[in-house]
């Protein structure tokens, strides 16, 4: 296949499809994913996000949460079991909903990369 523009590549990542043809279905449950693409048969056996994913949800759900509660402190200080009501919840929003999506991401635009595990090559002096 010829090389597709990133903006697709962003595109079936962040609909959890296909890197290579955008059909099928990336996941088979919520992280979960698939042995391979049941439309073209692209093995995902090179799909590595490794804790990527999680690295970006945790610093960007941590700035969105501390922002907020740092806020809500300076302006309302309210006492400390409304911060418990209110981050804990709010945690568990901003962090489960965009990991699927991130990871989807990752490794999409893996596939778009050609991205494969570092390797060393030793050459003959000779």
């Amino acid at each position: 296949m010829p090389d597709q523009p990133i903006s697709k590549a962003i595109s079936k990542g962040l609909r959890g499809r296909c890197p290579r043809c955008g059909e099928s279905a990336l996941f088979t449950g919520f992280l979960t994913l698939r042995p391979g693409c049941e439309v073209c048969g692209l093995d995902y056996g090179f799909a590595d996000a490794g804790d990527g994913p999680a690295i970006f949800v945790i610093l960007i759900a941590g700035f969105i949460v501390v922002f907020a509660a740092l806020i809500t402190e300076v302006l309302y200080s309210p006492p400390f079991w409304v911060h418990a009501v209110l981050w804990g919840p709010l945690i568990l929003i901003v962090t489960l909903a965009p990991l699927r999506l991130i990871k989807g991401l990752l490794i999409a635009l893996q596939f778009h990369h050609k991205a494969q595990e570092g390797r060393l090559e030793f050459r003959n002096k000779g």
